[in-house]
């Protein structure tokens, strides 16, 4: 295989998609099949602009992806676009950089990288055009909804040792969260269960079987109704704090999927998920150092 990548272009870098051996009379043919829901002339409009690259290094244009052969067993690369993507009007700041890492503080409602209806309005592609740096990856991902801290790797030839931290359980994760206030339950408290979907591709549940989800809980504060909890969890799961916190009939303040599925598009701006990732701690695997991020982020009960 070729080593040829395309650049990143104002902080998106390509897509790549591998053409296996079929049928289809043209390549046009197989990517209008691949992507049903890009249309043929979306397709021929981004080989015009040289949106579409060859893994050789040369432009797939509208007349060779529009003519037989179709190119099997090769790779193409391309630039992927939202049409009309809304911006999000909060900030994420950079709280500290080194050579090697970079750790930023998220805001509500800004997902760390593209997916979906999400592109250039994401912490990772912000990151990319603001320093000009093409290998940024994250290291580890919070829900676009959770506000806090969120870890990237600047260097490939270190990006194995930070993303170890997390799959070894190596870094301390602390989360804040407004939820209702239970007088019935005695904190702190560790809940541990199994989580796995829910039939919804947004959604988890608990599950009999062994236990794969293991969260510790403590309250910070009461105020009427409400308090804000601290969480730490010791496991990853997708959504395991949403799921644990419900399960305890304890729904986190805005929440747009648990308990109730929020349709698209009906986001509020004025109400956020009242979930904050406030500090990680870890020793550096390059320095060796000691380190520890606090989120300068606070949650309202309002």
């Amino acid at each position: 295989m070729s080593g040829f990548k395309p650049p990143t272009r104002n902080g998106i870098g390509p897509s790549c998609v591998g053409l296996p051996a079929g049928q289809w009379p043209t390549l046009l043919d197989f990517l209008t099949e691949r992507f049903p829901n890009v249309s043929r002339q979306t397709w021929l409009e981004r080989m015009a602009r040289g949106d579409v690259v060859r893994e050789q290094g040369g432009l797939v244009t509208p007349e060779l992806a529009s003519q037989p052969p179709y190119p099997a067993h090769q790779r193409i690369y391309y630039y992927r676009e939202v049409p009309f993507e809304a911006p999000i009007p909060f900030d994420e700041v950079v709280l500290f950089e080194d050579a090697h890492l970079i750790v930023v503080d998220k805001p509500h409602f800004l997902p760390v990288v593209p997916s979906g209806g999400y592109l250039t309005e994401t912490v990772l592609v912000r990151l990319k055009k603001k320093l000009g740096l093409d290998d940024l990856v994250p290291i580890h991902r919070i829900d676009r909804d959770t506000a806090g801290l969120v870890m990237f790797s600047k260097q490939p030839a270190t990006r194995a040792a930070y993303c170890g931290l997390f799959s070894q359980h190596a870094v301390r994760k602390t989360y804040e969260a407004i939820a209702p206030w239970r007088d019935d339950l005695v904190f702190p408290l560790t809940r541990q269960s199994r989580i796995k979907e829910a039939g919804h591709f947004m959604l988890q549940h608990e599950v009999p079987g062994p236990v794969n989800a293991i969260t510790h809980i403590d309250v910070l504060e009461v105020r009427g109704n409400l308090a804000r909890y601290q969480l730490k969890p010791i496991t990853g799961q997708r959504h395991q704090l949403r799921v644990h916190m419900l399960s305890l009939g304890l729904p986190l303040q805005g929440d747009g999927l648990y308990p109730t599925l929020t349709p698209e598009g009906q986001m509020d701006h004025t109400k956020p998920l009242r979930l904050l990732a406030k500090e990680l701690v870890f020793v550096d695997p390059v320095s060796g150092e000691a380190r520890q991020f606090s989120s300068a982020r606070a949650l309202s009960f309002c």
